[in-house]
């Protein structure tokens, strides 16, 4: 029988294709080489196992992953499971205000050392033999009878790299992280900093389970061409977002000059507030590709509401004016997020399968507000959630589509471009890795 990938070991740190046999490897070659420009992926890209398998160890298990926001682990010794694929990962507040990240792998038999998805910890115990390790994964009791011979030292809780950037914290699972995130981060330290993340508290967070490829959950997030299907969204966010002028249908001629309007006068408060709002757009330039600006909403152009007025009555950090639309940020590979004045939505899609991700939605707000006072919950978070569950059907009419034996690749539109953006980063990296 031929050996796939989803049956060998697939570490990140291991060798590029090794164990695909000379076939399989041809074959995932020639899909890569023969990827149409400007054309949707092959139907494998998001139904086939071992092509699955490859995203893991070419993508996550090489590149920066955003995992979560600091205030989410508020406190050392605040932790966070992760899961992405094959791989469960530990991201804990440290004593240093970092972060460390530990592979949920017990060095002794494998057993999940932390099963819930968050929650506060001292020492780390494993459930199954009481094995017992240190915050920074040192093995610190694993005792037995009649044991004499064992170096706890040898035992350790594998480490994975973690960093916090402006509250985001991301992980890599390589044994060497891409440089270049450097960079990327002082790309967008200035447009998130103002927020004040770390001055944040979770208000809510939603876990959908969408029955699609990972991929075509990034696809449908980079673009609005879809968006006549989110009537809640639609009040707030302009549905011209990746229009420019010439490609304006006539029925959106006046909502299209009043964006531009908005945009004007948002712009006019930035350059007051000393606030950046310049698009930066480095999608598929960088290895750590961005998407980031600051973009006016409509009606009252303060948050995602029906009417476009704040949705808490606390402002965020240091801001001044509810009046600053929001800051929008893309990052490859599996996250986005909105920053208004009043609160922030961070968007993340963990892979469990080539048919299954996980998409966690959270809402930040000033840690004094308080709920029932500051802001309504159900509110707070109703444009997101209607959102969030129209867009799980839109991704799993594609994943039933790509499945089908007539599935033929299908032209991006202009207002896609994004979307080009995302799938051409996705396959140099994967060329790279398979190389």
């Amino acid at each position: 029988m031929e050996q796939t990938l989803s049956a060998i070991n697939v570490a990140p740190t291991r060798g590029g294709a090794a164990g695909l046999t000379s076939e399989r490897l041809d074959e995932i070659q020639a899909l890569l080489d023969e990827r149409r420009a400007g054309f949707s992926l092959e139907s494998p890209f998001y139904t086939d196992d071992d092509l699955f398998a490859l995203d893991m160890r070419a993508i996550f298990g090489r590149h920066w992953i955003f995992a979560g926001s600091i205030a989410e682990v508020p406190e050392p010794g605040d932790y966070i499971t992760i899961d992405l694929g094959p791989y469960s990962l530990i991201v804990l507040h440290d004593d240093d205000d970092g972060v460390t990240v530990l592979h949920n792998v017990c060095r002794h038999r494998g057993a999940r050392v932390l099963t819930e998805e968050s929650g506060s910890t001292g020492n780390l115990v494993c459930g199954y033999h009481s094995w017992t390790y240190s915050p920074s994964g040192e093995l610190l009791h694993a005792s037995a009878p009649g044991e004499i011979d064992f170096d706890k030292n040898c035992y350790s809780l594998k480490t994975a790299h973690g960093r916090v950037e402006a509250g985001l914290i991301f992980i890599c699972l390589a044994d060497e992280p891409p440089s270049d995130f450097d960079d990327t981060a002082e790309i967008f330290r200035p447009y998130i900093a103002p927020h004040e993340l770390a001055g944040t508290k979770v208000a809510y967070q939603q876990n959908i389970v969408e029955e699609g490829n990972w991929k075509l959950v990034m696809e449908n997030n980079r673009e609005c061409y879809h968006c006549d299907g989110h009537p809640e969204l639609a009040c707030s966010l302009f549905p011209t977002w990746g229009l420019t002028d010439g490609l304006i249908p006539p029925h959106l001629e006046e909502v299209w000059e009043r964006n531009k309007t908005a945009q004007t006068a948002l712009e006019q408060r930035c350059r007051r507030y000393g606030l950046p709002y310049e698009v930066v757009e480095q999608l598929d330039t960088r290895v750590a590709g961005i998407r980031i600006s600051r973009e006016a909403l409509d009606g009252d152009g303060e948050s995602f509401s029906a009417d476009g007025h704040r949705l808490s009555k606390k402002l965020l950090g240091d801001l001044r004016d509810f009046r600053l639309g929001r800051c929008s940020m893309h990052l490859q590979p599996n996250s986005w997020f909105h920053l208004q004045s009043d609160h922030v939505i961070t968007f993340a899609a963990f892979p469990i399968s080539a048919h299954q991700t996980l998409v966690r939605t959270t809402w930040l707000v000033a840690d004094d507000a308080q709920e029932g006072v500051d802001y309504d919950l159900e509110t707070l978070t109703h444009t997101w959630k209607q959102t969030n569950l129209q867009d799980k059907a839109f991704v799993e009419l594609c994943q039933q589509g790509a499945a089908s034996p007539f599935y033929e690749q299908g032209p991006y539109m202009k207002s896609e471009y994004q979307v080009e953006a995302f799938i051409n980063w996705y396959i140099q990296r994967m060329r790279e890795h398979v190389a």
